[in-house]
């Protein structure tokens, strides 16, 4: 293939900083993201029923607790699939008896086993150390890509990976969705998957900086792209195949995390061609206009 890649860029940046600029428009307008109970604090009620607990009893119950603003967020635990962890953004010592009530009026039977509520202070610890994370894996990307490559490559790859993530919570927080520990899971999972990517990209268009010396850098970077695109392709599409049906059918729990890996994986593929590799371009020019 010869797609001129490289062509596009201007109309890739523009793409770029407007679904950038939207998400943080969204997050301005709404005081920042959405942040579920591990970042917020709140009270966790845990509870042991008789028998499973079928999808359909689970769906009921969310859709009870959530008219009476109980329940934001259900999951379903235990080898045995009988016992439910509940959490609520509110901190109320009564609520596991409050949560108790309301489920017992439609019939179900069971125990409180526990009912904890998460202080201020430790979601507040929670928050620096996803944070924290994340900071320091790019530190350790700029490093590693300096030292296996050059400065450029490594400012390149850090550059489209801000641009994944910025795109990726803008995302959530148009749609309102909660930032939790799951999503920053899933942030950092994406960072490894585009980081893989444009690695595989950038190590072709080191060894065509040597092979094709005489074609000029641009051309060299659009050969390069070329080269790996159906591998990209396949990439993308294979672990889409994996994560799509996780989304449709996985359950409330893994709802939100398969939701970001699909717009991580998405981003992140778009950005290692249209991203990363433009930067180099750019570079490149400034270092030859100097």
């Amino acid at each position: 293939m010869n797609i001129d890649f490289l062509g596009k860029r201007k109309t890739a940046y523009f793409f770029s900083g407007l679904m950038i600029l939207i998400g943080i428009i969204s997050l301005i307008a709404k005081g920042g993201p959405n942040y579920g109970l591990d970042f917020t604090g709140g009270t966790l009620v845990h509870l042991k029923f008789e028998k499973t607990v079928s999808l359909n009893e689970l769906e009921e119950m969310r859709k009870t607790l959530e008219q009476l603003n109980l329940g934001k967020s259900i999951q379903q635990i235990g080898e045995k699939k009988d016992e439910i962890m509940i959490k609520v953004k509110e901190r109320k010592e009564n609520m596991g008896a409050l949560i108790e009530e309301t489920l017992k009026e439609k019939g179900n039977s069971f125990e409180v086993l526990r009912t904890e509520m998460i202080g201020p202070s430790v979601s507040k610890d929670l928050r620096k150390i996803a944070f924290l994370s994340i900071f320091f894996v790019f530190i350790g990307i700029l490093f590693y890509i300096t030292l296996r490559f050059e400065l450029k490559f490594a400012l390149g790859a850090v550059l489209a990976l801000i641009h994944d993530i910025l795109i990726t919570v803008g995302v959530f927080s148009l749609l309102n969705k909660e930032f939790d520990i799951i999503i920053m899971a899933a942030i950092l999972t994406i960072i490894g998957y585009s980081l893989n990517d444009t690695i595989v990209i950038f190590d072709r268009i080191r060894e065509n900086l040597t092979v094709l010396r005489r074609e000029t850098y641009i051309n060299i970077l659009n050969v390069s792209i070329n080269q790996t695109l159906s591998r990209t392709i396949i990439t993308a599409l294979t672990t889409l195949f994996a994560i799509i049906p996780l989304y449709i059918w996985g359950g409330t729990v893994i709802h939100d995390f398969a939701f970001a890996m699909i717009v991580g994986i998405t981003v992140g593929t778009y950005s290692t061609i249209f991203i990363a590799s433009p930067l180099l371009l750019e570079w490149e020019s400034r270092r030859a206009h100097h």
